[in-house]
């Protein structure tokens, strides 16, 4: 099945359209407009220095519920030691940054290209993008950051320059999106590291239909950063 070329036009084809990768399309832009529209349908861009923008739609799609989250006993003993201090949007420029410096086993480079990490920036400005940061000692050692779309949280990437400090950032999130009453993570694509934490692959149109009735629902708007 040929792939789309986007042009300046702001839409998307038909995700049923993508390939059995999950590709969509090709172009277009990161504007702040397309990013959203993008999320809304269940899309999101994922591409390398050397080539153009892609924009993906995986089937089946790796998913985590809130309430099934799976936290070792071991992970448990991190918590009550409280071997970190985790906060919301205090670093998010600073998180994007770890994220793409960290190297990744069988990765060559990182995806979160500077075009990449200014879009998500200017996203986190508009209250839709949003970190959670691990620290020990005043000094940001783990985190994680992602789009908040109704009541979905689309994660991205996590960074951790301590064992277990991206683990807690993420576990810390979960507990506030239970609270919080959202309804699913999307985590995009299968991991062994997912799995482990409780993340499961879903078929694409269950998540779009989770997905559109989760974005019906009333936004948190701005800043999570009062929500600790």
């Amino acid at each position: 099945m040929p792939v789309l070329l986007l042009t300046r036009s702001l839409n998307f084809p038909d995700v049923s359209q993508a390939d059995e990768d999950g590709l969509l399309a090709v172009g277009g832009d990161l504007s702040l407009e397309r990013l959203k529209l993008a999320y809304s349908k269940g899309i999101f861009p994922w591409f390398n220095d050397d080539s153009p923008i892609l924009w993906w739609s995986p089937d089946p799609r790796m998913v985590l519920f809130p309430e099934k989250l799976k936290v070792s006993q071991s992970l448990r003993q991190v918590f009550r030691k409280g071997s970190f201090k985790v906060t919301l949007d205090h670093a998010f420029a600073e998180v994007i940054h770890n994220c793409a410096a960290t190297p990744r086993k069988d990765e060559d480079g990182t995806w979160i290209t500077s075009e990449m990490q200014q879009a998500y920036i200017k996203l986190h400005e508009a209250g839709l993008a949003h970190s959670v940061e691990a620290w020990q000692d005043g000094k940001l050692v783990g985190g994680l950051y992602g789009v908040g779309i109704g009541k979905v949280f689309c994660g991205e990437s996590m960074f951790h320059h301590l064992a277990n400090a991206s683990k807690v950032a993420f576990c810390y999130l979960v507990e506030k999106l239970i609270d919080w009453d959202f309804e699913i993570i999307d985590s995009q694509v299968h991991t062994d590291h997912l799995e482990s934490l409780g993340a499961e692959l879903i078929p694409r149109s269950q998540y779009l239909e989770i997905l559109e009735r989760a974005i019906a629902r009333e936004d948190i708007k701005g800043s999570w950063r009062q929500r600790e």
